[in-house]
């Protein structure tokens, strides 16, 4: 019951010793017998009425019974007696199909990470016209200003994924002397492959890839995830391949100049780690295989 609502509600992270609220959903006296779900009378503006309050985040998770009995939702709300109406403005409750009722619940278990849900509107922000993003990594401290302008998509993508300590952890793990240093690959494998399918579309080239400038490793048009690279220097033969830079780094270039290189290019093609097995294994590859490789401490939005 209720599959093609509850496929569209966003598994929103609990906060820690947050209420919250369970409501049960039941079929009502006019709910029809005999017929499916989807075809029942009134059942789309019910999809349509938790749809927008999982988009406002007021929707945690929810799913329907497998027994076809009913389903429930779990529902952020700042009093039981809002939680009801939230529930009494379904017009599936207002007509009878369901009945609905509220219980006031709150989660013991570890929440998940927020990053678990690349969905999440506090994953998905707008950046500021300009910001700088500082770097405490195994070698050193650099800052990467951020110009949206150039590049609003990956401005934004990359914005949001620093809010949200994203790469805290992450291992540079393929430095080219010369080249570039590329990093984004989560150290929690369930976390990338959460992004894995998270791409954004491509920018137009504003900026070319000229040294310390930082710019997204793409596997393609519009594939652009959580991947990213720094320019050692003038890649500009990159700019005409649709890499569009869209920050670059103005303090600390030397710090990303000495990361650790001595592993080379990646497996198959040389002897570093292999991006397939980092994804599967995170971290516990890295650093039981590859221990010298530097990596992100902490990166923060500092302006």
């Amino acid at each position: 019951m209720l599959r093609a609502a509850i496929a569209a509600v966003l598994l929103l992270p609990a906060q820690e010793s947050e209420t919250q609220y369970v409501l049960l959903l039941r079929p009502g006296p006019a709910w029809k017998k005999d017929v499916p779900h989807e075809k029942q009378p009134g059942i789309e503006g019910h999809a349509k009425h938790w749809e927008s309050l999982a988009a406002k985040g007021l929707v945690v998770t929810g799913g329907p019974f497998l027994d076809g009995s009913g389903g429930m939702l779990v529902l952020r709300a700042g009093s039981e007696e809002e939680a009801k109406k939230l529930a009494g403005d379904d017009p599936a409750v207002k007509s009878g199909l369901l009945t609905a009722t509220v219980h006031p619940w709150r989660a013991v278990f570890p929440k998940r990470s927020i990053l678990e849900n690349p969905r999440d509107p506090k994953v998905n922000l707008t950046a500021p016209d300009e910001f700088r993003a500082k770097f405490e990594t195994s070698r050193g401290d650099f800052v990467v200003k951020v110009t949206r302008d150039r590049a609003p998509r990956g401005a934004d993508r990359f914005y949001s994924l620093v809010k949200n300590g994203y790469y805290d952890g992450c291992r540079f793990f393929r430095v080219l002397s010369g080249f570039v240093a590329q990093f984004g690959i989560h150290g929690d494998p369930k976390i990338s492959a959460a992004w894995r399918a998270a791409a954004i579309k491509d920018d137009p080239v504003k900026s070319s890839n000229k040294r310390g400038t930082i710019c997204y490793a793409t596997g393609g048009a519009d594939t652009r995830t959580t991947q990213i690279f720094i320019n050692f220097g003038d890649n500009s033969r990159l700019d005409g391949m649709g890499f569009a830079a869209f920050g670059e780094v103005v303090e600390g270039m030397e710090v990303v100049e000495a990361l650790y290189s001595g592993y080379g290019e990646g497996a198959p093609r040389g002897r570093g780690p292999d991006q397939g097995r980092i994804q599967t294994e995170g971290n516990e590859y890295l650093e039981r295989e590859f221990p010298k490789l530097d990596h992100v401490k902490t990166a923060r939005v500092v302006e």
